[in-house]
């Protein structure tokens, strides 16, 4: 009998958990240190004279493996640098009350009770299924990329789904699709609503209400996640937020923990069920949004949330066009802070460039080689941009949002969101966006995979009228 050798430890495979490895997330840490002004260069010294790597620039994980003494190392520098104090803490606190206190324009409770219809719950599922949609391919992938591909097939401005047809093959292959969505997100492909994070979170915000009503703790959201939400599902800040969950670590220190993605764009994309359930009320809305966000996220990445949340309150009131809704979801924000000024500069370039390839030039500009492509900042300002720069026009919308690349599938969602509010009712959406569709969404959260988006609707509208 033949008996085959043990494998070397050498050959001995190995597994690259994306977003957690603790090599990796030194880089990311050393990056926010810079944007937030703490002095991280001893740190930073010591991380690379020990031959460190920098953070992975599109991925979540470095190869090769680093070995244990480094690994060990990067644990120990994730808590040194901790404890560095930041310059621009006074100005963006974590904690509501003291948000509340740093927005001299903090809204008030509303004058009187609005209500959200179906109709328009419905547009708002379906607008952030189709701007998801539009965005999942092309994701990761560079602006130049984008552009290329788009212009190549004849969709330049970005006007409908992105596709293989008339695209040259060299092309192609010097700006692949992202590999794991292209199969279900071209137009030559698209048959229903693909899972995608930026989906399964608000299922499970509706399932997080459905269970514990409007007075939800973030410890509900926690044991919510740990009992439906898979741990491969999740990305980023999620990701280390599941993890210290799963090791004994309690919200909101889940948030701090080794978690350099607390000011990334995660707790933005959870935002939405919270808006569309308070028509009418921006305060509420953000002040529900900050409880989700705070088990995950701080400061800036929970104004993300904060900012997405009363901007579709006030959108699904029906009572505002898109510069109102922008103009009620900063009166949330604390106006030093670094968010609120991605807003503005956003919103302000859309206002004075005529082209939006030169809004976004200049975003990127201001931005590209400081932030990651997930990272809040950067994508902030490129909605609030789309969102005006498209003045309510949906297609013009989620086209914007998505031909600013950075997160585009993220971008794409909330804007699609806010534009299908403010649109009113699903047939007012045009019909190329929402066929292919099919009224159905895949998702690894239970008891909804292959839901119609009309029941959704009905679902949602059950929790807004819920006291």
């Amino acid at each position: 009998m033949n008996v085959r050798p043990p494998r070397a430890q050498s050959e001995a495979p190995h597994l690259r958990l994306t977003w957690v490895q603790p090599e990796d997330l030194v880089g990311h840490e050393l990056r926010q240190a810079a944007q937030d002004g703490r002095d991280a260069r001893e740190i930073e010294e010591r991380w690379y004279a020990a031959g460190g790597a920098p953070a992975p620039d599109r991925a979540g994980a470095s190869e090769p493996p680093a070995p244990p003494r480094l690994r060990e190392l990067a644990g120990h520098l994730l808590d040194e640098l901790a404890l560095l104090d930041s310059p621009l803490a006074a100005d963006e606190p974590t904690g509501l009350a003291e948000i509340m206190a740093a927005c001299p324009h903090w809204p008030g409770p509303p004058e009187a009770a609005a209500t959200v219809g179906r109709d328009r719950l419905h547009a708002a599922w379906l607008g952030r299924a189709a701007g998801c949609l539009l965005g999942k391919p092309v994701e990761k992938l560079p602006l130049t990329g984008i552009r290329a591909l788009a212009r190549a097939a004849g969709n330049w401005p970005l006007a409908t789904w992105f596709t293989e047809h008339g695209v040259a093959p060299e092309l192609l292959a010097a700006h692949p699709w992202n590999r794991r969505s292209a199969p279900t997100s071209l137009a030559e492909n698209i048959d229903g609503m693909p899972e995608d994070d930026d989906l399964n979170h608000p299922l499970l915000t509706l399932l997080l209400l459905q269970r514990h009503g409007r007075a939800f703790t973030t410890a509900d959201l926690a044991r919510l996640w740990l009992d439906e939400l898979p741990a491969g599902r999740t990305f980023t800040a999620e990701r280390i937020a599941y993890g210290n969950l799963l090791a004994g670590v309690e919200p909101p220190e889940t948030a701090r923990f080794r978690n350099p993605f607390r000011e990334w764009i995660g707790a933005q994309i959870r935002a939405d069920v919270h808006g569309w359930t308070h028509p009418g009320d921006p305060a509420g809305a953000a002040a529900q949004a900050h409880r989700d966000a705070v088990l995950t996220h701080t400061a800036n990445g929970v104004y993300g949330a904060m900012f997405t949340a009363a901007a579709l309150a006030v959108a699904a009131g029906g009572e505002s066009d898109v510069h109102g809704c922008l103009a009620a979801g900063l009166r949330v924000v604390p106006p030093h802070s670094r968010y609120a000024r991605a807003v503005r500069l956003g919103i302000e370039t859309a206002r004075t460039e005529g082209e939006f390839d030169a809004v976004v030039d200049r975003l990127h500009a201001a931005y590209d080689s400081t932030h990651h492509w997930v990272h809040v900042l950067p994508n902030a300002a490129l909605l609030a941009a789309a969102l005006t720069h498209a003045d309510g026009d949906f297609t013009r919308s989620i086209g914007c949002a998505v031909s600013g690349g950075w997160d585009t599938d993220s971008n794409g969602a909330t804007a699609g969101s806010l534009a299908g509010l403010l649109a009113g009712t699903p047939t007012a959406l045009p019909d190329h966006w929402t066929a292919p569709l099919k009224n159905r969404l895949a998702t690894s959260v239970p008891s909804f995979d292959r839901t119609g988006f009309d029941t959704l609707a009905a679902l949602t509208h059950q929790e807004a009228l819920r006291p």
